[in-house]
């Protein structure tokens, strides 16, 4: 997905959400990755968990027990891979009046840094010329970070604004 960030007139653009330049108090990034060593820990446990189960199912059911065992640990190893193929995701961070917002996400960090580095001399220079700047790597869609001791459910996000808890 592009996503389209406009600096104009001393308004800062990002899809439909107008933040003035002059209410921005600090530009920055944030960095959201996968706990590899959760992840790994979580499938060894369920892979312990399937081998116990599998035993008891082959002593009970024989053959059609190790056919269940062979298909949920199948299961396991796709969830394990799927997990840890998912890219790190940046997030262009804006305070404004006291309030932190994430304003728009991309797979790439040079996006963001870019952003970081044009609002910046926007802020520093509010009479400069209309700037419109295309995130060619946004995401967009829902940021669900359950792993960890910092579980925050689901967020609901289109890749512009602030994501909000529900």
């Amino acid at each position: 997905m592009v996503a389209q960030v406009k600096i104009s007139e001393g308004v800062l653009w990002v899809g439909g959400e107008a933040y003035p330049l002059r209410n921005v108090s600090h530009v920055g990034q944030r960095r959201l990755a996968i706990d590899r060593g959760a992840a790994w820990r979580k499938f060894i446990g369920r892979t312990l968990g399937c081998l116990i189960l599998g035993v008891i199912l082959a002593a009970i059911a024989g053959a059609l027990g190790v056919i269940v065992l062979l298909v949920i640990e199948a299961l396991a190893v796709w969830r394990l891979v799927s997990l840890l193929q998912k890219p790190v995701v940046y997030g262009l961070v804006l305070n404004t009046s006291g309030t932190q917002r994430e304003a728009i996400w991309s797979t790439q960090q040079k996006e963001i840094e870019r952003l970081i580095y044009e609002i910046t001399k926007a802020i520093g220079n509010p009479d400069v010329a209309q700037t419109v700047i295309n995130v060619e790597h946004a995401v967009q869609g829902d940021l669900i970070q359950q792993y960890g001791a910092g579980s925050i459910g689901k967020a609901e996000h289109s890749g512009g604004g602030r994501i909000g808890g529900s």
